[in-house]
């Protein structure tokens, strides 16, 4: 069989069909979940209504049509419609697909070539599609699950319009299940609460509901069954996450953000969906650790020690039980005082440095180790703050010339404020000593 496929007039079926291939849209306005881009105001409704589609990619989680989507936009364009797949597709056949498309051009039909899992083509043979796509020879739809600005070349981005498909909320789920009780000719076999549990198995993905619905419309049963018996009889779907991919910097976004944000409900949900996930614990113990030196400094000293405690205590645990001690330290983190005051003096200073990075210290705060040294005036001048008056010179340790910045403005928040006494009490003393 030839890895990629013409679309030809469908025989007639010779044997029983999966419930997902027989519920397949026939028309753009039978697919589900996805109207913010099919509407007549969103970008794929927008393009055919002016008759002018563009190269696409569609970006989205598995199950919510896209390989649908791009059948019926060839349908409705008159376009032949071509499918391969990145992962089983070569140079040689990519060579075939380009042929035949150039003759179908020449004999007056346009090719719309849909790439399942483009992102999976290396930079060389995503370049190869780009002279095929500038000449008119194909219009291309790929098909991705990760981000497109992450895996896609630049110059193919360039050429086409990124569409985000979204994951299938608990409505449009029931949407579909309806539809299938209507093909199967009979309602569910499930309680309320077993059939929301059913849609909350196929987390957001279309293909996966169906395919669960076809395994329960198989069963035969005297009564509707429960949620805990459609539990036992169903193996829960694994939640999507990619540790290397785009629901991995999602979900470590959203779990800085709840702590920053003092919510210790939110950063334990996070926390648990990145774990259910199959996160490595170290990863989140670095991450927890980074969230107290950034967000919450010195607002709270104890706060980094939490978190390497916590992550040692992992380390001596392991998993589960590991687990637990990190879990204290978000609940820590998240109601813990915040401030980035330290983080801001920090990136003031270093950009402060790069600017001034010539410039010497002043000598008064230089060793004088040689005779030549000292004759030139290293070290001349130096007050030692411990003989000083309340063990405080004044002395101005910027570099000659260098008007004083201030990088460090405690907030009045957490021990923050009694340094902010402190900071206030030597900039009057500096400014006494000085003055005098």
């Amino acid at each position: 069989m030839d890895l990629f496929d013409t679309v030809t007039p469908t025989p007639k079926a010779e044997g029983p069909r999966p419930l997902a291939d027989r519920l397949r849209p026939r028309a753009l306005s039978e697919v589900i979940g996805q109207a913010h881009v099919l509407s007549p105001e969103g970008p794929l409704g927008a393009m055919l209504g002016a008759r002018s589609l563009s190269s696409l990619i569609l970006w989205g989680p598995p199950g919510v049509g896209k390989t649908t989507i791009a059948r019926l936009l060839a349908a409705q364009t008159d376009l032949a419609f071509v499918q391969i797949s990145a992962i089983f597709t070569g140079v040689p056949d990519l060579k075939k697909v380009f042929e035949a498309a150039k003759i179908r051009r020449q004999n007056g039909q346009g090719t719309l070539l849909f790439v399942d899992e483009i992102h999976r083509f290396n930079k060389a043979q995503q370049d190869g599609f780009l002279p095929y796509m500038e000449d008119g020879t194909i219009l291309l739809v790929g098909a991705t699950t990760e981000n497109p600005s992450f895996e896609l070349n630049a110059a193919l981005l360039s050429r086409a319009q990124v569409i985000v498909l979204e994951r299938l909320s608990l409505a449009d789920l029931e949407r579909l299940a309806q539809r299938a009780e209507q093909d199967l000719g009979r309602t569910l076999p499930l309680t309320g609460e077993a059939r929301e549990a059913i849609m909350e198995m196929a987390d957001g993905d279309g293909r996966a509901l169906l395919n669960l619905i076809e395994q329960v419309a198989a069963w035969r049963v005297d009564r509707p069954l429960g949620r805990d018996q459609l539990a036992t009889r169903l193996m829960r779907r694994a939640a999507k996450y990619d540790k290397s991919g785009e629901e991995h910097y999602n979900l470590i976004s959203a779990l800085h953000k709840s702590v920053r944000g003092s919510d210790p409900d939110a950063a334990l949900y996070w926390f648990a969906r990145m774990l259910e996930g199959g996160e490595d614990p170290r990863f989140l113990a670095r991450r927890l650790t980074r969230m107290a030196v950034e967000d919450i400094c010195l607002a709270d000293p104890q706060a980094q020690s939490v978190c390497l405690d916590a992550w040692n205590t992992y380390e001596r645990l392991g998993s589960p039980e590991g687990e637990l001690a990190l879990a204290n330290a978000v609940v820590y983190l998240a109601l813990a005082p915040k401030s980035n005051a330290v983080y801001v003096a920090y990136k003031a200073a270093r950009a402060s440095a790069r600017e001034t990075g010539s410039q010497m210290p002043p000598r008064h705060i230089l060793n004088a180790p040689t005779k030549l040294m000292k004759e030139i005036g290293y070290g001349a001048g130096y007050a030692y703050d411990h003989e000083a008056e309340d063990g405080f010179s004044g002395q101005d340790y910027f570099p000659e010339g260098m008007k004083r910045p201030v990088f460090y403005v405690p907030p009045e928040r957490g021990f923050e404020r009694e340094l902010k006494k402190r900071v206030e009490y030597f900039a009057k003393l500096r400014a006494r000593r000085q003055g005098g």
